[in-house]
């Protein structure tokens, strides 16, 4: 098979080189921008729009997925290794946490996709950092203020910020003084984790896990 073309995704993609390759269906997942949303029903196509929330609704997406393009079997396959994957980080850490002698509890963790207006990440990766041995402490995939999250107190704050790649920057939450209290900020464990491996419903978050992981862990090497 030859190498397909990149054309973007529902946030800043193009629609125009969409349009010139006379799709006979589109298929686009959040993260979402009104105006490329727009643009791309324009074309006349019809949509399929996902928009999951838990790790379930993942699962799902790519059953529908495969379901839409005759692979159900590929599909099931995908679905089956992601399930195995997160279910291999988890159960390393249920090991750790048992063999463990220091009971300090799960740390508290803030995961951010967007900083103006400070958005929480979505609610899939709550489910990630709860299987990677911490507590997500606000409301996930919701606006909160500086207030929501100083009051959270979080031993940790990863930096996810949605269609960034690795540009997330740690220096916007070290500097911010309304949370000079917070441990996570006194302790220099702002962490920035590439957009894609936290906000992409897709195998990709089992890279992302693994990251939350080495995030987590860098708590309990200080207690």
């Amino acid at each position: 098979m030859g190498r397909l073309p990149r054309v973007g995704d529902c946030w800043a993609g193009d629609p125009a080189p969409i349009a010139r390759l006379r799709p006979t269906m589109l298929i686009g997942s959040v993260p979402f921008k009104p105006e490329t949303m727009a643009q791309l029903l324009a074309i006349g196509a019809p949509l399929v729009a996902m928009n999951p929330r838990s790790l379930d609704d993942i699962y799902d997406d790519i059953d529908l997925l495969g379901r839409i393009t005759g692979r159900t079997a590929a599909a099931a396959r995908v679905a089956r290794s992601m399930r195995r994957g997160l279910e291999h980080i988890a159960a390393g850490e249920r090991k750790r946490t048992r063999s463990s002698r220091k009971r300090a509890g799960r740390p508290r963790v803030y995961c951010e996709a967007w900083p103006n207006p400070r958005i929480s990440s979505p609610p899939w990766v709550a489910e990630l950092v709860k299987l990677a041995g911490g507590t997500p402490c606000v409301p996930a995939g919701q606006r909160v203020s500086d207030e929501d999250v100083a009051a959270a107190m979080p031993d940790v704050i990863v930096l996810a910020w949605t269609a960034t790649g690795g540009k997330s920057d740690p220096r916007r939450a070290l500097e911010n003084p309304a949370w000079n209290e917070v441990p996570a900020v006194r302790n220099g464990r702002v962490i920035a984790i590439r957009d894609e491996l936290l906000n992409t419903p897709a195998p990709i978050l089992v890279r992302g896990a693994g990251e939350l992981v080495r995030a987590i862990r860098s708590v309990g090497k200080n207690r």
